[in-house]
């Protein structure tokens, strides 16, 4: 499947700092876009990637523009959600940080768990509209929390320490398994330990349809029907009583 990892670009000037960041991020199973030694740089590189999902910036960045300038620009024209990166925590620097409306802070040093975490409040932040207007300080989520997100086209969909983004248009169908559900795309399956209720909340309802309380469809991947059957490739999918005719009407009237 396209676009599983949550892709990431790094702002940094400092190399050895970025490739530690890049490791880190990468053994937790996030996708590096690109490491950017500037402002200008990341602005190239956003320009060249239109599926950025979340930008890293050091606030002070070597050139014309610091890490608050490019901020600014990437809210006025590319509404890609940043987390700052930052050892100083002096009271004009966070006033001015605090009004481009950050995510979330990384505040150097710090330790690969921080990292997971801050990088999940951004997302969380992102998906409920809220940017991160608070003072530099440590955030903590226990492992259940922020499991499924939308945001634009896509689910974020938390396994382990991370997030994997499945977009919504690959998504065939979803099923339920007493506490589990699987989402199925053309080619893959993803098993989550969580109920079906749960991530059909966060599914468009003009793109998602209830058919049976063991599935839930994309309206966009039915081939056709027959009988009480949805067919979805190869998948015979049930429609049940409850549902029969409001999922009937639907595909007789596309």
């Amino acid at each position: 499947m396209n676009n599983q990892k949550v892709k990431i670009l790094i702002v940094e000037d400092e190399i050895l700092i970025a490739k530690d960041i890049e490791n880190r991020l990468t053994a937790i199973n996030y996708q590096i876009i690109g490491i950017a030694a500037t402002a200008e740089r990341a602005l190239e590189l956003i320009a060249n990637n239109n599926d950025i999902d979340i930008i890293l910036i050091d606030i002070i960045l070597k050139g014309e523009l610091d890490g608050i300038e490019l901020a600014r620009i990437i809210n006025s024209k590319h509404q890609i959600p940043f987390i700052f990166l930052t050892s100083h925590a002096d009271a004009s620097l966070v006033e001015r940080a605090k009004n481009v409306l950050p995510y979330a802070y990384i505040l150097k040093p710090f330790n690969d768990r921080q990292l997971s975490i801050d990088i999940e409040l951004a997302l969380v932040n992102c998906a409920n509209k809220t940017p991160g207007k608070g003072l530099i300080k440590k955030q903590m989520f226990s492992k259940t929390d922020n499991q499924i997100l939308q945001i634009k086209d896509s689910i974020f969909l938390k396994k382990d320490h991370h997030f994997e983004r499945v977009p919504l248009k690959e998504i065939m169908f979803l099923q339920a398994d007493n506490n589990y559900c699987t989402v199925s795309t053309r080619t893959e399956r993803f098993i989550y330990s969580m109920v079906l209720k749960k991530i059909e909340e966060h599914l468009p309802i003009n793109q998602f349809l209830r058919v049976h309380r063991s599935y839930v469809v994309n309206i966009n991947s039915v081939d056709g029907f027959e009988g009480n059957m949805l067919f979805i490739g190869e998948k015979k999918i049930p429609v049940s009583k409850t549902y029969k005719d409001k999922v009937f009407r639907l595909f007789h009237t596309i």
